[in-house]
């Protein structure tokens, strides 16, 4: 059920799953390029937090996002950062990964290049 932290909507493992159906949703996993290799949830793009300050007007405004981490506290930092800079409709996997109960994928998958290749 989802609620709210600091401005910040908060999405459960069950919201997520339905979000990933949705197809206008991005969903962003931010950990770094080691933890998305070791394990991520198939399909989703890495953009890494440490590069996201590099390229956040690159990203399109009017679209809906939802940010992945390990455990829900970095993508809850970065989901802030994306409305300190007029991306409103963000909202954070509070549990990350930890909480993640479905299939995982392995590797470099999608490893993001270019924030227009998300689009």
């Amino acid at each position: 059920m989802a609620f709210e932290i600091e401005g910040i909507t908060q999405i459960d493992v069950k919201e997520l799953k339905e979000t990933l159906k949705d197809n206008e949703t991005i969903v962003i996993d931010i950990r770094e390029h080691e933890e998305y290799v070791a394990a991520h949830i198939p399909g989703l793009p890495l953009i890494p937090m440490s590069e996201i300050i590099d390229v956040i007007d690159e990203f399109e405004k009017d679209r809906a996002y939802v940010l992945v981490c390990r455990s829900g506290r970095r993508s809850q930092e970065t989901s802030k950062f994306f409305k300190m800079n007029e991306i409103d409709n963000v909202k954070n996997f509070s549990g990350g990964m930890l909480e993640w109960d479905e299939v995982i994928e392995v590797g470099e998958e999608n490893i993001v290049k270019d924030v227009k290749d998300i689009y």
